[in-house]
């Protein structure tokens, strides 16, 4: 029971954890190269985790926090 009800929790902080985390790097790209004399550019790009994913974990916590609060009474 102790288990499911944690799982349950952890899953529901991860499912709403993620609905609003975005990941940023910056990379460098060669743009011109003429000889010994290059230009770079850095580009930003942004990696968002697909908002399918934390609402299932979130819907997945939520249903393993009841399976364990309603198994509890019984």
């Amino acid at each position: 029971m102790k288990s499911t009800l944690l799982a349950g929790i952890v899953m529901i902080v991860l499912g709403a954890v993620s609905l609003g985390y975005q990941y940023t790097y910056t990379t460098r790209e060669t743009v011109l190269q003429i000889g010994p004399i290059t230009a770079t550019a850095d580009t930003t790009k942004t990696v968002a985790v697909p908002e399918i994913l934390g609402w299932v974990l979130l819907g997945g916590g939520l249903c393993l926090l009841a399976f364990a609060v309603l198994s509890k009474k019984n």
